[in-house]
């Protein structure tokens, strides 16, 4: 079987504050790649990722990225990153990242006229967008100025690149569905929900076991889960298997009839059928147009 990553229910994460400004930054510069850290945070998180190629993890979605990614993950979206190669072996893989809470953001939308599209926006990033190859061109060289530049001068940078990405139309939902992980009574019950589907999506999963790990009836948990997820159980796990199918199809040789066992399938026709519908296209057509260039 091809190796799996550790899918889980995420931690949540606590970043550090500084009360002279509205965001945070952090430029990571890492010589032995970008490690599995699936976890969430209510700030909006948005991610430049350099000198690498690897697998994007945001909600239920599981997608390649390559040199000069640029996506933006919604409040308390769980989420992360790994690398697999570098590009330039001679420096580090790097990921710029800037921090800064969605109810700021919507109150600059709703500051001046100029601002509003950043409402829309808003709402719009709670499922993780990735964004077109003009908006990364147009934004770079205003993420590399707020790196450039002393934190407590960047805010006028932020609002103007934040206005940049708010205008691309073209940018590209993650996640199919707002998989938050709210705070309120039924959290633990989830958590512990979407810790057993995660970590065992590639197997047979039932309502009534999973009803059972949340100490609920069966129609409890369908309630619970549409509330939190926004889908069925059934779709949700579709959406999974084959969005982990996708990420082995472009960096793996392995032949699509074992992927389709490994992500959960006992029959190829049934994963065939979900992934063209999913993607609009076969496997085989998929691999062909996102693979992954890797060294001897």
């Amino acid at each position: 079987m091809s190796p799996k990553p550790m899918l889980k229910s995420a931690n949540r994460e606590v970043l550090p504050k500084s009360g002279h400004v509205s965001w945070q930054r952090l430029d990571r510069r890492l010589e032995h790649g970008i490690p599995f850290n699936w976890h969430h945070h209510p700030e909006m998180e948005l991610t430049l990722t350099l000198n690498c190629t690897g697998q994007r993890f945001v909600g239920d979605s599981i997608s390649s990225f390559n040199d000069g990614d640029l996506a933006l993950v919604g409040a308390n979206l769980p989420h992360t990153w790994t690398s697999q190669e570098r590009i330039d072996k001679s420096k580090p893989y790097l990921a710029k990242v800037i921090w800064f809470d969605r109810d700021w953001l919507k109150a600059m939308g709703h500051s001046a006229p100029e601002l509003m599209s950043l409402v829309p926006f808003c709402n719009r990033a709670q499922r993780g967008l990735q964004f077109t190859q003009s908006t990364r061109t147009d934004a770079r060289p205003l993420i590399d100025r707020l790196f450039d530049m002393p934190q407590t001068d960047g805010i006028t940078t932020l609002l103007e690149l934040l206005l940049v990405l708010s205008r691309d139309e073209g940018a590209v939902a993650l996640s199919s569905t707002e998989v938050l992980q709210k705070i309120d009574a039924y959290s633990e019950r989830m958590n512990r929900v979407l810790n057993h589907v995660h970590q065992n999506y590639e197997q047979t999963i039932t309502i009534d076991d999973l009803a059972e790990i949340a100490a609920l009836s069966p129609s409890g948990l369908h309630r619970m889960f549409k509330r939190h997820i926004g889908a069925s159980l059934s779709n949700y796990l579709i959406n999974l298997r084959i969005g982990e199918a996708c990420a082995r199809l472009a960096s793996t040789d392995v032949p699509i009839g074992v992927i389709s066992q490994d992500v959960g399938y006992s029959s190829q026709a049934n994963f065939n059928r979900h992934f063209l519908r999913l993607r609009s296209e076969t496997p085989s057509a998929f691999r062909k147009r996102n693979r992954i260039s890797r060294a001897p």
